[in-house]
């Protein structure tokens, strides 16, 4: 009894053809179902049960219920909310229960959302294939011996299993749309700002940004609607105008998009990924949509950037993981080094480590300038790059990734290429750039999509126009 949108599910509900409870009944049917696929960490099967019952009756006696009653949400194993456990995909935080909630989520909870349970993701969202959890990989629906992205991959199985609506994720370097590509569903990052970080937990501060996870745009620019805006907790969460997107027309005028003609040739980019991206252009040509091909003269340095920046901000925020406050501690220490040391080697796993020593080596004072000091003058000159190729054009057009899903386990000791799988969605995240990922139909046994990014909060102006596709 699974609905695709939330227009479907709440028309459906008023109508009284379904009930809350068989909504939530469903999605914990899927959970069972899709089991092996370890899509989540924690079920919250009778707390949602309980919250469908309320809500039920509340609507049986003729009450006003939220805006995202009867909506099924599952939130990815980084965002904190009040008396559930909250663990990053880290033994670090095992049995660490939250004592408050993300600004972001309680905003959805505000209008009656149901949380189903926290999704499996990297560790600290560490990773591009969801292979670097605590708790294990998580499978790819559409193929089980492959991987379903990351970091937000176990979020982005979730919808693509119908184990829930909506899927909250979040995007340090592509987490969201990557995921979303592979697993053939509609990925949203937004500008940089446009959602509170308050109560995501920390990887590269000047990165993260809560995302969303949706079979269709219409249900994330609700939820986005909703979920947006200022917050006294957060500092980088701006008080710019929302607009209310969900009640924006569809935009069908013809618009300029930008495109890297390069990138259609490039042997680096699968043959399933070129033909599809081809493919589009032709499409939106099709469409009336004016395609130019530009160039981007800073490829070689948007891994590498991008790396040293969030590696630096990640030994700083990960500091406060130390076996003292809360968390994993060693018992096997004896003394306050030896606690810290212990702690640290035994609850954070060989990515996470791999990325503090990095990040702590840049940020050294021998290589403070060398590194991290040139890293910031990159990101700046990507930024500009962009920002003037879209002073110019409305979108510009990108892959999300140079390959398909990988095989599970293929890259596990291969960092270097696991990282440069980031090489296409890394940039709207240098740039605090609004980007999402949209699913294409391609004669490709695995799920492809494409990206599409828009100025910085023109989220209104960028979902408008994919709704109309």
């Amino acid at each position: 009894m699974a609905y695709n949108s939330i227009k479907a599910t709440q028309r459906a509900l008023a109508k009284g053809d379904v009930k809350t409870t068989d909504l939530v009944n469903g999605y914990l049917a899927a959970i069972n179902e899709h089991a092996h696929l370890n899509i989540y960490v924690e079920v919250f099967a009778e707390e949602a049960m309980q919250l469908a019952k309320k809500q039920d009756e509340a609507r049986a006696q003729g009450a006003r219920l939220g805006k995202l009653a009867g909506v099924v949400l599952s939130i990815k194993d980084v965002i904190c909310y009040d008396g559930h456990a909250v663990s990053a995909g880290s033994k670090i935080l095992d049995g660490f229960v939250s004592p408050y909630t993300a600004t972001a989520l309680q905003r959805l909870l505000d209008e009656d959302v149901i949380v189903i349970g926290r999704t499996n993701c990297d560790e600290f969202a560490m990773g591009s294939g969801n292979e670097n959890s605590f708790y294990g990989p998580t499978r790819n629906a559409a193929d089980v011996t492959r991987v379903p992205g990351g970091s937000s991959g176990g979020a982005a199985v979730s919808v693509q299993a119908g184990t829930c609506l909506v899927a909250m994720g979040s995007s340090t370097g592509g987490s969201v749309r990557q995921p979303a590509s592979f697993c053939g569903i509609y990925g949203f990052k937004p500008t940089y700002g446009r959602i509170s970080r308050h109560g995501l937990i920390a990887y590269g501060s000047s990165f993260d940004q809560i995302g969303y996870l949706a079979h269709n745009p219409d249900d994330i620019a609700l939820v986005l609607e909703l979920s947006a805006g200022a917050d006294m907790y957060d500092a980088t969460a701006p008080n710019k105008l929302l607009p209310t997107y969900s009640k924006q027309d569809v935009d069908t005028q013809p618009q300029s998009i930008a495109y890297f003609a390069d990138l259609m040739e490039s042997e680096a980019i699968a043959p399933e990924i070129r033909t599809a991206m081809k493919q589009t252009v032709k499409r939106f040509e099709a469409a009336g949509h004016t395609l130019v091909p530009v160039k981007f003269s800073y490829f070689d340095y948007v891994v590498p950037a991008y790396y040293v920046l969030t590696t630096a901000e990640a030994s700083s925020n990960l500091s406060r993981f130390d076996g003292m406050r809360y968390g994993h501690r060693s018992a096997e220490a004896h003394d306050l080094n030896e606690t810290y040391t212990r702690s640290r080697t035994e609850g954070f796993g060989t990515e996470v480590q791999r990325r503090i020593l990095l990040g702590t080596f840049v940020l050294s004072s021998g290589y403070y300038d060398a590194y991290y000091g040139k890293a910031q003058k990159v990101r700046r000159l990507i930024r500009d790059q962009l920002q003037g190729i879209l002073d110019a054009h409305d979108f510009i057009l990108m892959p999300v990734t140079p390959s398909v899903a990988w095989p599970i386990g293929e890259q596990t000791d291969d960092p270097v290429a696991n990282y440069l799988a980031d090489i296409y969605t890394v940039l709207a995240n240098l740039a605090g750039l609004p980007a999402v990922a949209i699913p294409v139909e391609t004669d490709s046994a695995l799920p492809v999509g494409y990206q599409l990014m828009a100025d910085q909060w023109e989220e209104g102006k960028l979902l408008s126009f994919i709704r109309g596709l």
